[in-house]
C-alpha cells in the first residue's frame, strides 16, 4: 500500500512545476492520468532533440507511475471526455496562465458542479491575483522577483544563476503536492473539494521565511557573499582543493570550529570564531592549506574528527556516492527496449507506507484507448475521434 492510493488525480500541466507535482503525488501512491497536448499543439523550449526519443522518454522522471491520454482540449467533443473523467477525480492540477482553464471549459465554477469534492490545484509564476498575474515568466524570473536571485553570489558579481529548482520543483512543484494533500485532508472534514492558488513567486518567498524574518525586523537585506551563510565567513564556505575539487565546510557551532582550527593548525584564530576583521585573512590561509592535498586526503582528514564538510560533487557524482546509493535515491528499471534505466529515487521515507518508482513514463497517448473505452466510447467512436484530432 502507498500513502496515496486510492486518489485519482488528472494532470494538465506541461512543464516541470506541475508534473513534478504530480510526480510526487504518483511516486507516493496517486493513480495519476496524464492529459497531453496533441503533437505541435504546444508552444515548446527548443531543446536539443535526443537522438533516441523512446529512450528520452523513459528516462523522464516527471512522467513516470503516469497513464497518458492525448485530447485536444480546444474541441469541443475534447472538452466533452475531459468533463466526464471529472466526476470521478479527486485531483486537477494545471499549470496554464491564469483563464485558459475557463476558456477551456474547465474552471473552477465548472468543475466544482461537475464533482464538488474535486480539488483544482493551479501552478503558476505569479498566482491567479495580483499586479503580475498576467506576465510571463520561468524560474529566473520568480526568484528575482522574491527576493533569491539577488542573495546569491560573490560580492563585486553579478548574481549567481542556480538550476531552475527553488521555483520550479520547491516553489512549485513541492509546493503544490503539498497543498493538494492538505486539500485532500481538509476534505475529509468539509467534504468539499478547493480551488488551490500555488504561484512559484509565493513558494519562494515562503521558503526565505528566516530572512524575511530579519528584514522585517529592521535588518539589512543579505547581500551576495557578505552574511554569515553566503560565503564571507571561512568556517562556513568552499575551498578548492589541489586537485582541483571543492569542499565545503560548515563549521558554525564552537566545537566544529575548534576542530577545524586544530586541522588547519590556525590556533590564532580558535578565540575569534565571529570576528569580521578576521575573516579574510582566515580565507586566505583555509584556501591555501587546501590547495596541499587532494579532496579525498582532506575529506579523510576531517571526518576523523567532527567537522562540517563534505565534497562539492556534480551530479555524475552524487548518484555513485555511497550514502546516496544506500538511502535508496538511485532507482533502477528495466526498460523492454531502452535497457536498464536509472532515476532519481523517493525522497520521504515512510516505514509503513513507502513510494516506490512502479513504471517507467508511458508512450504519449498510450492510455487513450483504454480511457476512453472506460468511458463507454466504442471502438468506432474512438477511432472517429482519431481520425478528427480530438484524440491520438
Amino acid at each position: 500500500m502507498h500513502p496515496l492510493q486510492g486518489i485519482r488525480v488528472l494532470d494538465l500541466s506541461r512543464l516541470a512545476p506541475g508534473p513534478f507535482a504530480t510526480m510526487v503525488l504518483a511516486d507516493l501512491g496517486a493513480d495519476v492520468l496524464m492529459i497531453e497536448a496533441p503533437r505541435g499543439a504546444t508552444s515548446q523550449i527548443p531543446w536539443a532533440r535526443s537522438q533516441d526519443p523512446e529512450r528520452a522518454n523513459a528516462l523522464d522522471p516527471l512522467r513516470r507511475n503516469k497513464r497518458s491520454l492525448v485530447l485536444n482540449l480546444k474541441d469541443p467533443r475534447g472538452q466533452d471526455i475531459f468533463k466526464k473523467l471529472v466526476p470521478n477525480v479527486d485531483v486537477v492540477v494545471e499549470g496554464f496562465r491564469p483563464g485558459v482553464m475557463k476558456r477551456l471549459g474547465a474552471g473552477y465554477e465548472t468543475l466544482n458542479a461537475l464533482n464538488p469534492r474535486v480539488i483544482l490545484c493551479s501552478v503558476t509564476g505569479y498566482g491567479q491575483t495580483g499586479p503580475y498575474a498576467d506576465r510571463v515568466g520561468h524560474d529566473i524570473n520568480y526568484i528575482s522577483v522574491a527576493g533569491l536571485l539577488g542573495a546569491i553570489g560573490w560580492p563585486g558579481t553579478p548574481p549567481a544563476i542556480p538550476l531552475n529548482v527553488a521555483a520550479d520543483f520547491a516553489g512549485g512543484g513541492l509546493h503544490g503536492a503539498m497543498a493538494v494533500m492538505a486539500a485532500l485532508i481538509a476534505r475529509n472534514t468539509t467534504g468539499r473539494g478547493q480551488h488551490v492558488d500555488v504561484a512559484m513567486t509565493d513558494g519562494v518567498m515562503y521558503l526565505m521565511a528566516t530572512w524575511l524574518k530579519n528584514v522585517f525586523g529592521g535588518d539589512a537585506a543579505p547581500l551576495r557573499g557578505r552574511t554569515l551563510l553566503s560565503g564571507v565567513a571561512p568556517q562556513y564556505s568552499v575551498y578548492e582543493t589541489g586537485d582541483g575539487k571543492w569542499i565545503s565546510l560548515g563549521a558554525l557551532e564552537t566545537k566544529f570550529w575548534e576542530n577545524l582550527c586544530a586541522v588547519m593548525e590556525t590556533p590564532q584564530f580558535v578565540n575569534r570564531p565571529m570576528d569580521p576583521a578576521m575573516f579574510p585573512e582566515a580565507q586566505r590561509v583555509f584556501a591555501a592549506k587546501f590547495k596541499t592535498r587532494t579532496r579525498d586526503e582532506w575529506m579523510a582528514i576531517l571526518t576523523s574528527v567532527e567537522i562540517c564538510a563534505a565534497p562539492v560533487y556534480d551530479l555524475a557524482e552524487a548518484v555513485e556516492d555511497p550514502h546516496n546509493v544506500a538511502r535508496g535515491m538511485v532507482a533502477e528499471l528495466e526498460h523492454p527496449a531502452a535497457g536498464t534505466i536509472r532515476q532519481v529515487g523517493i525522497g520521504p521515507k515512510f516505514s509503513d507506507t513507502p513510494g516506490s518508482v512502479r513504471r517507467l513514463a508511458p508512450k504519449e497517448g498510450e492510455h487513450t484507448q483504454a480511457v476512453l473505452t472506460g468511458l463507454g466510447y466504442t471502438p468506432e467512436e474512438i477511432e472517429g475521434l482519431r481520425r478528427a484530432g480530438v484524440v491520438e
